[in-house]
């Protein structure tokens, strides 16, 4: 545990190096004490002197070098691209004698400032190259002593020669631990400072007991009681208040500890160990509240929700994991003390090492084995399936799981085996990663409550994704930590962040973080600037205008457009990026867009094209393509609409400028409904007109100018045809007018004794006189069988009830 604070620790220091390294670049170089350095590292390479951590002084001395001598070389480039642009501002020179004398001697000035501002650039750049070799040659001396060291084998904790021993130091520690200070009651000092301070030594005892023991079951009530009581932010405050669990209790050790060395009872090396003691609990009370969140009783508090008998063995097993690692600490401080032997070291890990694996296979087994306990059932198919979330961890947890159990099994044996550096390399780390997972898991879940309370609505209720967000920084700011812990140094991580910040050459120009971070929050700005504008004009100034709906939203979305584009050029110009050395990778990129993805930039055009000309709108009823309906959203690819089936329809941009659409709406609602009627022969056309007239007429959605009017088509086989013809004052509802408009025509015709016609048919026989024959001659005939008869045409349907068909 002590080594994941340590890990983290050390990651602040990588950022505070890296500000270091920003600061020192104002730093003007000086080469002499440079050439020291340098050649008292080359010597200590070569002899293969000093240890670990004088090769890490000199490599930090080397790297501030290294860092003046970057600043000196890009401050020197400036000056000499400067320079070089007046020069060729100039011009070519021309031939001899022709040039003018103050141009010349212009020009031979330049040349001379142009040498000048050179040199310091070839030296910092020569003294940049051999510091970056010297740092490299020194990580790798480290990196060989580091694999050297783990690979080292030492004594066997198996081997009994070296029990009695190391038994014998551990009793011996113990027994100087216990021990009290030479008469500290006898002394007439001592017995007046314990009686002037045995107020505060009750005080300060009496509230560490009460804190240490009843302190945990006080934040434990009071989650339980905001559990009953609470609904929004329960998460929230519930977290907070566990948090109860480790500093209630962890105040009490501090408590306790003040007490001993207030009373003077204690000797200096009781003292001393007691002051890891705060640390060693923390550590317990750390494991126990952690595995509290990660395991929890209760499913929807559980951030690893396994299965309920499995959660509360992993509890038990995380907090025995705790006590191992405090006997471990204070086998670690009794061994500083005592100096104690490789042997006696290794013969009093051993047993715990062996402990901490099989408690670290059991939990590698719980985690291999992780399926979710209450799966959520699926509306569509019925069967049970949790969300991609919790799977995604139990698969995370599952593959963690693989390797703690293989780390569990091979340690011991390279413990027995004496390579005791390789077991406390795989062993504690294995740990530390366990509990970093768990505790990122534990952040993520207090980061989604924290969103639901701010927003009032759970994270799947919102599909957001600031929590993934989230999840995706924790993740990347342990990475670090996670380096750390399995054995990465500090300057390995210096290094990898200054070659970071060192960025790429795309170009002339060098893009940095510094210019991505730059231009990602010019952009954000400028595109939030450009939200806020439209949202404004969307609400509050195109509304108050006679422009219409299609208008202002060619308005809104031709603004978005120009707003990001504004952001993005104002987004390189402030972060430095010269647009002009990317005009070679933008002639491939325009040959690639020529040929590839004409489609899309003709598209594209399009769109921008519908968004000036308007022929369309949103809200617009349109046909195209064969596809009729309602148009939704345009964007500058494609245009999204809606049939009346409830489907989508997405329809490229550039059939509505190269094909034919038809557009219903388009500045009006007004459009024309035909509604076609047949009656029988034999009925009085003028009263049939008359009929069909006032109906027209009567309907409220009608127009009266233009007028309606009856439309007699003509003749047909078995009908006389009419048509009704109005214009409709809003042609949305043509559907509803045709309905209405035929149910009145079935009423009045039904009133009127008005006929509407079916389908008539006649039987032609080509032989009628084998009708006179027998009557088994006759049937035949009739029935089609007999020679030189045809048998009788049946009518036929041509797709709806209403339509009459002919004979084929």
């Amino acid at each position: 545990m002590r080594g994941l604070v340590r890990a983290l620790v050390l990651s602040l220091i990588v950022a505070c190096a890296a500000a270091g390294s920003a600061l020192a670049q104002g730093v003007p170089a000086d080469y002499a004490p440079w050439e020291e350095t340098a050649e008292r590292a080359e010597t200590a390479l070569e002899e293969d002197r000093g240890n670990e951590d004088q090769l890490e002084t000199l490599r930090a001395q080397i790297a501030d070098y290294r860092a003046q001598f970057a600043s000196t070389r890009d401050t020197e480039r400036e000056r000499v691209e400067t320079v070089r642009s007046q020069l060729e501002a100039l011009g070519t020179p021309p031939e001899e004698g022709s040039e003018r004398p103050e141009i010349a001697e212009r020009r031979r000035e330049l040349e001379r400032q142009l040498a000048e501002a050179r040199a310091p650039v070839v030296a910092a750049e020569e003294a940049f190259t051999r510091a970056n070799g010297l740092i490299g040659e020194i990580d790798q001396t480290l990196r060989e002593r580091q694999a050297e060291l783990l690979l080292s084998r030492g004594p066997s904790p198996v081997n009994p020669v070296h029990w009695p021993a190391a038994l014998e130091s551990l009793m011996t520690s113990v027994r100087l631990t216990l021990s009290l200070p030479d008469s500290p009651i006898t002394s007439a000092e001592a017995r007046e400072q314990l009686l002037s301070n045995l107020p505060l030594v009750i005080v300060l005892g009496t509230l560490g007991v009460l804190l240490l023991s009843r302190g945990h079951m006080v934040a434990e009530q009071s989650v339980n009681w905001l559990r009953k009581r609470t609904r929004r932010g329960t998460g929230v405050w519930r977290f907070l208040l566990s948090l109860g669990e480790i500093f209630l209790p962890l105040a009490g050790i501090f408590s306790i500890v003040a007490a001993a060395e207030v009373s003077g009872l204690l000797s200096e090396r009781s003292l001393e160990l007691l002051y890891g003691v705060p640390f060693w609990l923390g550590i317990l009370l750390y494991l126990v509240w952690l595995s509290a969140q990660t395991f929890a009783a209760q499913d929807d508090e559980a951030t690893l929700p396994i299965g309920r008998y499995r959660r509360r063995e992993a509890r038990y097993y995380t907090a025995f994991l705790g006590v191992l690692l405090i006997l471990r600490r204070v086998r670690m401080a009794l061994a500083e003390l005592d100096g104690y032997d490789d042997a006696t070291i290794a013969v009093l890990d051993f047993p715990l090492i062996v402990l901490a694996c099989i408690v670290l296979f059991r939990l590698g087994q719980i985690l291999s084995r992780a399926t979710p306990d209450a799966p959520e059932p699926d509306d569509d198919s019925g069967a049970t399936q949790p969300p991609e979330g919790i799977m995604f961890r139990l698969r995370v947890a599952r593959l963690l799981g693989r390797g703690t159990m293989a780390v569990a099994v091979l340690s011991p044996i390279l413990a027995a085996a004496g390579y005791a550096n390789i077991t406390e390399a795989l062993v504690f780390p294995a740990i530390r990663t366990l509990v970093l997972g768990a505790t990122i898991l534990v952040l993520l879940r207090f980061v989604s409550d924290l969103y639901a309370l701010v927003t009032k609505q759970t994270v799947e209720e919102t599909n957001s994704l600031v929590p993934v967000a989230a999840g995706f920084i924790l993740t990347l700011a342990s990475l670090p930590a996670l380096a750390l812990i399995w054995g990465a140094r500090v300057t390995d991580l210096t290094e990898i962040w200054a070659a970071f910040r060192a960025g790429f050459t795309l170009g002339d120009t060098r893009i940095s973080p510094t210019n991505m971070l730059t231009f990602v929050l010019i952009f954000v700005i400028g595109y939030g600037m450009t939200r806020l504008l439209q949202g404004g004009l969307r609400s509050a100034v195109l509304p108050k205008t006679r422009i219409d709906l299609g208008g202002r939203n060619a308005i809104v979305s031709g603004i978005g457009y120009l707003g990001i584009l504004l952001a993005a050029l104002a987004a390189f110009a402030v972060a430095g990026i010269n647009l002009s050395s990317l005009a070679i990778v933008a002639g491939a990129l325009s040959v690639g867009i020529g040929f590839g993805l004409q489609n899309i930039v003709q598209n594209f055009v399009s769109g921008i094209i519908l968004l000036i000309e308007r022929p369309i709108g949103e809200g617009d009823w349109i046909e195209v393509n064969g596809h009729m309906g309602f148009v939704k959203a345009i964007s500058v690819r494609s245009t999204r609409i809606e049939t009346f089936d409830m489907f989508d329809v997405i329809v490229p941009n550039g059939d509505f400028i190269s094909g034919t659409v038809t557009n219903y709406t388009r500045g009006k609602t007004i459009g024309r409904l035909i509604v076609p009627i047949s009656v029988a022969y034999g009925t009085d056309t003028r009263k049939v007109e008359r009929i069909l007239m006032s109906i027209a007429r009567e309907h409220p959605l009608v127009l009266m100018n233009p007028e309606p009017f009856i439309y007699f088509a003509g003749y047909e086989n078995s009908a006389l045809n009419f048509e009704i013809r109005v214009f409709l004052v809003d042609v949305l509802e043509i559907l509803v007018v045709k309905t209405e408009m035929n149910h009145q025509i079935a009423e009045r015709f039904a009133a009127e004794g008005i006929e509407i016609p079916f389908p008539q048919r006649d039987l032609w026989l080509r032989n009628p006189e084998t009708l006179v024959g027998e009557g088994e001659s006759a049937h035949r005939a009739f029935a089609g069988e007999g020679q030189g008869t045809r048998p009788m045409p049946r009518p036929h349907k041509r797709g709806s009830a209403s339509s009459y068909g002919d004979p084929e």
